[in-house]
């Protein structure tokens, strides 16, 4: 049965920069969409050669490597805003600047196949996250980045976040 909370959420409950993300992911539970559609973007990414993890598709654009990476730690600051918010934390949240984030990482240090594995511990992780939350957690808020934002929002930025960079990858990389 699937959890109230776990359903979309209304627009009144996040930035309308994140409905380009939303608008991605499939009506219904949320959780079962993040463990289901994780399975084909791991084996998009590990069914690449080793030699496309640091191809660009143009300059000053990320590298497939920065790529993967940039998902993994969006997802973990995001899944970290909704486990702050279910549990009531009122103190506001800072923005994320992407660029920065990817400028100061070594993500292409590493192979893209330990990237991929990352990718899944992450996603295993955010799902318990939200597996264990209770129905008053899916709809509490909170700030970040001088917006509010519910926690299941969140979720759903999540799931539309890999689906958006996946098509990227396909599309611009591949």
């Amino acid at each position: 049965m699937t959890a109230v909370g776990a359903t979309k959420p209304a627009k009144s409950e996040f930035n309308p920069y994140y409905e380009r993300y939303i608008a991605l992911v499939p009506d219904g539970d949320v959780i079962s969409t993040l463990a289901t559609q994780i399975g084909e973007t791991l084996d998009l990414l590990r069914g690449l050669p080793l030699s496309i993890s640091s191809y660009r598709y143009a300059p000053g654009k990320w590298s497939v490597n920065e790529l993967v990476g940039h998902v993994i730690d969006t997802e973990r600051i995001f899944a970290g805003r909704a486990l702050r918010f279910a549990r009531n934390d009122p103190a506001p949240l800072p923005s994320m600047e992407q660029d920065d984030y990817v400028r100061n990482s070594t993500f292409n240090s590493y192979p893209l196949s330990e990237l991929a594995s990352e990718l899944e511990v992450v996603r295993q992780s955010t799902i318990f996250l939200f597996k264990h939350m209770d129905e008053p957690a899916w709809t509490r808020r909170g700030v970040a980045n001088n917006n509010e934002v519910s926690v299941r929002a969140l979720a759903y930025i999540i799931a539309g976040h890999e689906l958006h960079h996946r098509e990227i990858l396909r599309s611009r990389y591949l």
